[in-house]
């Protein structure tokens, strides 16, 4: 009886909210921590694999990239062998600091699915029961979401912003040493926001819950969304068309499925309501 006053938010104190809350924050930072000691391990797949897979001209993308131009019959860059840089560590540390960091990364991004469930966890109790129904499945869209962002930022953003920006010359008299730690902060910006990006749709779903958003309002400020889009798209991105233009693209969809989305949930609770008062009505008569 005690274990359900404590789970009541109605019952509970604000220490004992602090107390929940800091449990869930250890949980989940432990989660985070055994993923990144298990990173730690796999070093050789992590690094040579997985963050310096973008440095090759074999990788996937610049493979398809060659391809397509290559039907079209036009000369395109990533038909070459090599890109133009080396990666190098300026630091006694540098590269065990990167070993700690990149792992921690890892545990935080493989971890992601646990720490919605953490958050859900600590919030769900404050809903009524019809919204924990209708948001059951919370963490696997937002996951799966987020994991797709990844992807993207990893298999397209990523391999563009390396392949143009290890290419640029000013002058052939200056090489291209890049230090490691400008590498990898290049890769993981690039899959982090844009798994960030990705979860346009999971926020714009709770934000029309709440009333702060209409499908009129997602309308009006359509202009101003894609002026933001490209924003984000040019900092995300090296200073090309053609990668703007292409990391543009999934957000804008993402935005039209964001109204797509608003306007069902808006839809959703205008039935609701509308079957409410028949029902006071009927048992008011």
């Amino acid at each position: 009886m005690a274990k359900k006053q404590k789970t009541n938010p109605d019952e509970m104190s604000f220490l004992d909210h602090l107390e929940e809350l800091r449990w869930h924050l250890v949980r989940s930072t432990l989660a985070v921590v055994i993923i990144a000691c298990l990173a730690f391990v796999f070093r050789s797949f992590i690094f040579d694999t997985i963050l310096f897979g973008p440095k090759n001209m074999d990788f996937p993308t610049y493979r398809f990239f060659c391809n397509i131009g290559k039907f079209f019959g036009v000369d395109s860059e990533f038909c070459g062998d090599t890109i133009p840089f080396t990666i190098q560590s300026r630091l006694m540390a540098g590269q065990f600091s990167a070993h700690i960091w990149t792992s921690i990364w890892a545990g935080v991004i493989l971890g992601f699915p646990y720490i919605l469930w953490e958050l859900w966890k600590f919030i769900s109790p404050g809903l009524y029961e019809k919204e924990r129904k209708h948001s059951r499945g919370f963490i696997i869209t937002a996951s799966g979401l987020f994991f797709l962002g990844v992807l993207f930022g990893y298999y397209i953003v990523a391999p563009l912003s390396i392949n143009f920006l290890g290419s640029y010359q000013v002058s052939k008299e200056v090489l291209n040493e890049i230090d490691l730690a400008s590498y990898i902060g290049t890769v993981r910006a690039s899959v982090i926001a844009c798994g960030i990006m990705f979860e346009l749709p999971i926020v714009i779903y709770f934000l029309t819950k709440v009333g702060l958003v209409t499908p009129e309002i997602l309308k009006k400020y359509r202009k101003i969304a894609l002026v933001i889009i490209l924003i984000l798209s040019a900092i995300i991105t090296p200073p090309d068309v053609t990668s703007q233009i292409i990391v543009c693209i999934p957000v804008l969809i993402l935005y039209q499925v964001s109204i797509f989305i608003s306007r069902m949930v808006v839809k959703s609770d205008a039935r609701k309501e509308k079957a409410a008062k028949e029902k006071a009505v009927k048992n008011g008569k």
